[in-house]
C-alpha cells in the first residue's frame, strides 16, 4: 500500500507546516489544501507565509475535491462540523481520515459522519507555532502520534508512516495510541484552561500556588480516564508538570493566545468534556466544572 494523495484542511499553523512538507514531497498537484471560495481568492492574493517562505499550495473548493488516499484535518474542534462537511467529495473507497484536533472527541465525530473503519486516532505533539494573518513562525514543527483505535499495525499505518518518513515529517505509532491521547488530553485541560484564566506564563508553573491549581484539575482527569479504561495516573501528570516548568519561562499556550487575541477557546472540548465523562461515570468533578463555567463566563463577559 502506498499514499500518493494527500487532502487537507486547515492551513493554520498546524496544517500549513504539514501541507509544505508534504507538497515538497508528493508536488503539488498531489497535495490538495480544501478551502471555501473566499480563503481560495485570498491565498491566492496573499499567499501563506511559514518562517518568511511563500507556500505554493494547491488549493481546492470542496465542490472541486477530488478523492484522496489521506485526508488530514488540522483545523480546530470549533470548525471541525465544517471540516467534515467539506471533504465528503475528497472521501473515496479507500481514503484514510486523521484528524489533528485536540481532545478526544474530533475522532468519535469523525466516525459518526464517515464510518469508524476510515478514522485514524491522531495528534500533534511539541509544536511550536505562531499564525498571524498570512504569516506562520515554526520553529519547531512537533511530531504527529497516530494508529488504529485498535492499535494493530496495519497496512495503511505502515504506509503512512512511510510517507511522513519520506516528507520529512516527525511521527510516531505508540503502542497505544489511547494512552498517549489522554496524556495531550491531561496537558490540555489542565494547563491551557489555567493558563488563559490567571493569563499565566509557562514559567508561572513553577510557583506552588500554580502547582497546587494544577494537580488539583490532574487528579480528576485522571479519575475519569481511568473509568474510560485509560491507565493515566498521578506519575504521568508529575511528568507532564516538570515538562511544562521546564519550557519557555514566557511561553504561552494555544488557549491562552485564544484568550489575547479574543478568539473563542476550546473549552468545551478541555474540561466540558471531562465534566461530561464524570457525569457519565459518576465521578465528581468540582474543579473542572468551575473552571469550564469561568472560562464560558469569561468569554460572555467579553462578547465571544
Amino acid at each position: 500500500m502506498k499514499i500518493a494523495s494527500v487532502s487537507i484542511v486547515g492551513l493554520g499553523a498546524v496544517g500549513a507546516v504539514v501541507a509544505s512538507r508534504l507538497t515538497s514531497f508528493l508536488g503539488k498537484a498531489n497535495v490538495r489544501c480544501i478551502v471555501d471560495a473566499e480563503r481560495k481568492a485570498r491565498y491566492e492574493r496573499d499567499g501563506i507565509f511559514i518562517n518568511g517562505v511563500k507556500q505554493d499550495f494547491n488549493y481546492l473548493t470542496p465542490e472541486d475535491a477530488v478523492p484522496a488516499d489521506l485526508i488530514i484535518i488540522a483545523t480546530k474542534n470549533l470548525q471541525l462540523g465544517e471540516a467534515l462537511e467539506s471533504i465528503r467529495s475528497a472521501v473515496g473507497a479507500h481514503t484514510a481520515i486523521m484528524v489533528l484536533c485536540n481532545g478526544i472527541q474530533s475522532e468519535r465525530d469523525a466516525a459518526s459522519v464517515f464510518g469508524e473503519e476510515r478514522v485514524l486516532w491522531s495528534f500533534i505533539i511539541g509544536i511550536s507555532s505562531i499564525h498571524e494573518k498570512n504569516q506562520i513562525r515554526c520553529p519547531v514543527e512537533g511530531r504527529i502520534v497516530f494508529g488504529e483505535k485498535d492499535n494493530k499495525k496495519t497496512d495503511r499505518v505502515k504506509a503512512i508512516e512511510e510517507l511522513f518518513t519520506k516528507a520529512k515529517i516527525e511521527s510516531e505509532v505508540p503502542e497505544n495510541i489511547h494512552l498517549e491521547q489522554w496524556k495531550k488530553f491531561l496537558l490540555n485541560v489542565v494547563f491551557n484552561t489555567l493558563s488563559a484564566l490567571c493569563r499565566a506564563p509557562y514559567g508561572a508553573f513553577s510557583a506552588p500556588v500554580m502547582c497546587d491549581l494544577a494537580r488539583s484539575v490532574g487528579r480528576e482527569v485522571i479519575a475519569v480516564a481511568q473509568a474510560e479504561g485509560v491507565p493515566l495516573t498521578q506519575a504521568i501528570f508529575e511528568d507532564t508538570l516538570s515538562l511544562i516548568i521546564g519550557l519557555d519561562a514566557h511561553g504561552k499556550t494555544s488557549m491562552l493566545q485564544d484568550f489575547e487575541a479574543g478568539r473563542k477557546s476550546e473549552n468545551a472540548w478541555f474540561c466540558g468534556t471531562v465534566n461530561k465523562l464524570g457525569k457519565a461515570h459518576g465521578i465528581p468533578t468540582p474543579v473542572c466544572t468551575l473552571l469550564e463555567a469561568l472560562v464560558e463566563g469569561t468569554e460572555i463577559a467579553r462578547g465571544i
